[in-house]
């Protein structure tokens, strides 16, 4: 992901082929149209001619105004067992041309990596390329996924790091980080924010976005107790410069059955900012891009523009300074706000009363089928579940249960908690405490009220506001690729 004179640039592989590293531009972050295709598998009998896999785009150190691409690709003779990084160029970030020239493709090199078939899992590990450049040292790095030659095997995977030490010309050092507990370190990402550096890699163990840190380039990297920086589903993050903000781009994975077939399809979630948190702990603060999509907002302000979902007799519902106080002594009981909602962000302040359970519905019918959103406010700990009726019963099938996604949050015990809430199109967005906890995709449920739910709990919900969003439009663009801000409604393919 590059940010180049007003525009985005995703560069991103095309699965299950690999056949061709796909580009697409965006003046957002949040709706994309494609254009010209970067670069396609080479030539039979060349290095890259059977797969080509995860690519960094930096401009180039010693051509100002040019661009190189760094790519893993695969060979065919090889049976795709080993992994090389080359190089193309380009002047304009739209056309490309491999460098068949002088050092590449790279291959890494012991004593430090696996390079040979014979090490480890059989194949040689060496993909998901990573330039960079230490502004206080000059340094240039290139990181990868790698794996060390020693230990259990399925713990060897490692940021592997190689020096730039003249114009297209590396040698390998030893790992830049190596957590001794998976299988691979995907994707690895490092970036300088603050008083320290820090270091991304997704994890197919768990499925998510891991980040360590060090106050040193050459480390040793550190991790805080709960070092995941997105959770289940989100994967392949990439850390993109913009005026100084680094910003998070990943994708979202999510199953679904095609035609009696499972297939899981890679969805584009908005960007969210980096942030520094207490103690050096990294964060995640939504999209400005949300912003500029409110077409309107209304307030609550008094109970008597909310209703009761189920009426149970044990619920309360009054003014309170500043907002509403909420209450179900037994069972279950929701408030909902006024009208019906696609596409929102709802800010309040939330204020637990008691040990009971408490959070949020949204898009939820009169049968309160719809999204549930826990919130533990105790032991600071958030789920998104989808939850209604199934419309094919059998037998004891009658419902859907589904956990999407959960969290923890919680750094400091609180009275109140700020949370908002995006909905739009298939993106679902949870913040606590200014920063994003949840974030998912999914198309269970499109629209429907939206409010507050409580068993055997007391809220005060205050500085309540929910807003409307429009759906960005792309231009010249047939249809809205690659967002999933969007109703998938339809057959359309997504990245892939």
């Amino acid at each position: 992901m590059i940010f180049h004179d007003g525009l985005y640039h995703l560069f991103h592989l095309v699965l299950p082929n690999h056949d061709f590293i796909a580009h697409a531009v965006s003046s957002d972050g949040m709706s994309w149209r494609r254009v010209k295709n970067a670069l396609f598998v080479g030539d039979p009998g060349s290095w890259d001619d059977d797969m080509l896999w995860t690519m960094h785009v930096t401009a180039d150190p010693d051509r100002p105004g040019e661009w190189r691409m760094f790519y893993t690709g695969l060979s065919r003779a090889e049976f795709g067992r080993v992994q090389r990084v080359g190089l193309a160029r380009s002047k304009d970030l739209y056309h490309w041309e491999r460098c068949a020239e002088g050092n590449y493709p790279l291959e890494i090199r012991g004593p430090y990596y696996e390079s040979s078939v014979d090490e480890g899992r059989q194949w040689v590990s060496f993909r998901d390329p990573f330039f960079y450049i230490d502004e206080k040292t000059g340094a240039r790095l290139l990181l990868a996924s790698g794996r060390v030659k020693n230990g259990p095997v399925i713990r060897r995977g490692c940021v592997a790091m190689a020096r730039e030490i003249a114009p297209d010309t590396f040698e390998f050092l030893s790992p830049l980080h190596k957590p001794g507990l998976y299988d691979d370190v995907e994707v690895p990402n490092l970036f300088w924010l603050g008083d320290r550096y820090y270091l991304i890699g997704s994890i197919r163990e768990d499925i998510k976005i891991h980040y360590w840190y060090s106050e040193r380039l050459e480390g040793p990297y550190e991790n805080f107790f709960e070092n995941v920086l997105l959770p289940f589903g989100n994967y392949a993050g990439r850390v993109c410069q913009n005026g100084g903000r680094p910003l998070l781009f990943c994708f979202f994975a999510r199953t679904e059955m095609i035609n009696g077939r499972e297939v899981t399809k890679k969805v584009l979630p908005p960007p969210k900012e980096l942030v520094q948190g207490q103690g050096g702990r990294l964060r995640l603060k939504s999209s400005g891009a949300f912003n500029g999509l409110v077409t309107g907002a209304e307030k609550i302000t008094t109970a008597s523009q909310c209703r009761f979902l189920y009426g149970n007799s044990h619920a309360s519902l009054s003014d309170q300074e500043g907002g509403l106080s909420f209450a179900c002594r037994s069972g279950y009981e929701a408030v909902l706000l006024p009208g019906r909602h696609d596409d929102f962000r709802l800010r309040c302040v939330m204020t637990l009363h008691g040990s009971g359970k408490c959070g949020l519905v949204l898009r939820t019918n009169e049968d309160g089928d719809g999204y549930y959103l826990a919130l533990d406010l105790v032991k600071g700990v958030a789920q998104i579940r989808a939850w209604g009726a199934n419309p094919t019963p059998v037998f004891e099938h009658s419902f859907r249960y589904d956990p999407l996604q959960d969290a923890h949050f919680q750094e400091e015990q609180r009275e109140s908690w700020l949370v908002e809430v995006v909905a739009h199109g298939m993106y679902l967005e949870v913040s606590i405490g200014g920063y994003v906890v949840l974030s998912l995709v999914d198309e269970t449920y499109a629209e429907g009220a939206v409010g507050f739910y409580a068993e055997s709990a007391a809220l005060g919900i205050a500085e309540l506001q929910i807003e409307s969003l429009a759906r960005p439009v792309s231009e010249h663009a047939s249809e809205m690729v690659y967002t999933a801000t969007r109703p998938d409604n339809t057959d359309r393919e997504a990245v892939r």
